[in-house]
């Protein structure tokens, strides 16, 4: 059975390298703005509100840059390069402090899911969501949520049975990755030397790919922001090769998200025929697979060593047969990408069954031996309900019936696997 670890009962949290890097609810309680997810130029102003003079400003950002992405820091006082009239100044006006996490489950095949409680904004109540870390032999892979919800409504994700809520800030998308790097002990201890750093080998997090919950198009702005500080070098400093932002199809945000953000880009095809697709991923009807894959056709920098990735839920007896196969092939004639091809993973009340494991090979081996690279993922999580399409936050739990059904699918079904 896979370990879950109710974080909201303190006797259950696991020991922490160091304090400063323990959840902080109560802090991000209080209505104090947060620096976490400020560009620079924002850092500079909320500076100078604390009574930074003006040729320090810079200077200062720098340190609390450099605290909060590079040591982990989620406490002014551990702070300790700058003044302590500075950090108490900074602790009455801002905070820095993580989100609550309410869950943490572990699977059996290693893969992480934590629910997240972020505070209310302006007038509304705190949400949830959930981030997923699936460790790999070399790799480490994050996928991050943009919203809270989802108004794509997919008819084989989880997540998009759950009615939008609201976008996540920047400082929300960001704070996923930090509360990862905490849980998984990535950031310098506060007693290593100052201007220790985590090494780009044998990290943890290596790449993070935004295919949580909610479109993150949908989301440009914030999304954008929390991605350009993931990868800045001063801080986080997340190639923007092992950024991956993935998107159902939203036209106009492609183009942007290659000039501004310039990640790798996923692309949820799911369908060969915009009938098909237009069932599958409702959004195909404002923007249909020609507009789809000419604004593919276009991406900035787009080579073969910077190729799209098509995302392909294979779905029994609806989408997976070789005249499938061989339409998709037509279709992406002259992008360079790969093509992943996703064993469907269950939820109650879903109105799908996986293809068989003998179709999906087929299917696969037709797309490899027509010169574009299909790897079929291992479903991961699935025990935890952290698989890809799974994600449904807390804010509408599920049912004690409808967990112990599902666990007694995925026991039924494990031989398959």
């Amino acid at each position: 059975m896979p370990a879950t670890i109710d974080l909201t009962d303190p006797s259950a949290r696991p020991a922490r390298p160091t304090s400063a890097q323990a959840p902080a609810s109560a802090q991000a309680l209080d209505g104090k703005p947060t620096l976490i997810g400020m560009t620079r130029e924002d850092m500079i102003a909320a500076m100078a509100e604390a009574g930074v003079p003006e040729r320090q400003l810079k200077m200062r950002v720098n340190q609390l840059w450099h605290w909060l992405y590079v040591r982990g820091s989620s406490d002014f006082a551990d702070m300790h390069t700058i003044s302590r009239e500075l950090r108490e100044k900074l602790d009455a006006l801002y905070t820095v402090a993580r989100p609550e996490i309410v869950e943490e489950q572990i699977s059996n095949d290693g893969t992480r899911k934590w629910l997240m409680r972020f505070p209310p904004r302006g007038a509304g109540r705190p949400v949830e969501v959930e981030t997923v870390y699936i460790p790999e032999e070399g790799r480490g892979t994050l996928c991050i949520s943009s919203q809270v919800g989802c108004t794509l409504t997919c008819t084989f994700c989880h997540t998009g049975t759950q009615k939008l809520v609201r976008n996540l800030t920047a400082e929300e998308i960001l704070s996923q990755l930090l509360v990862a790097r905490d849980r998984l002990g990535e950031f310098p201890h506060k007693d290593t030397p100052q201007g220790a750093i985590v090494p780009a080998e044998g990290r943890k997090v290596t790449n993070i790919v935004m295919m949580g919950m909610g479109e993150p198009l949908y989301n440009f702005e914030h999304v954008k922001q929390a991605l350009l500080i993931a990868s800045d070098g001063d801080g986080l400093a997340l190639s923007r090769r092992r950024i991956t932002l993935s998107t159902s199809g939203v036209v106009p945000g492609i183009v942007r998200t290659g000039e501004e953000i310039g990640v790798m880009l996923a692309i949820s095809l799911h369908a060969v025929r915009d009938e098909l697709r237009d069932e599958l991923v409702p959004i195909n009807k404002k923007y249909p697979l020609k507009e789809l894959l000419d604004a593919c056709r276009n991406y900035p920098g787009l080579s073969n060593a910077r190729r799209i990735t098509f995302e392909y839920v294979m779905l029994k007896g609806v989408n997976d047969s070789l005249a499938d196969a061989k339409e998709l092939v037509r279709l992406l004639k002259g992008i360079p990408a790969k093509i992943n091809l996703i064993p469907f993973n269950p939820w109650p009340g879903s109105a799908y069954e996986c293809s068989d494991w003998e179709t999906i090979e087929t299917f696969a081996d037709f797309v490899n031996a027509n010169g574009y690279a299909s790897p079929i993922r291992t479903p991961r999580g699935r025990d935890i309900l952290a698989a890809c399409g799974q994600l449904k936050s807390e804010s509408e739990r599920m049912r004690k019936t409808e967990r112990l059904a599902l666990e007694a699918m995925m026991i039924a079904g494990h031989g398959a696997d």
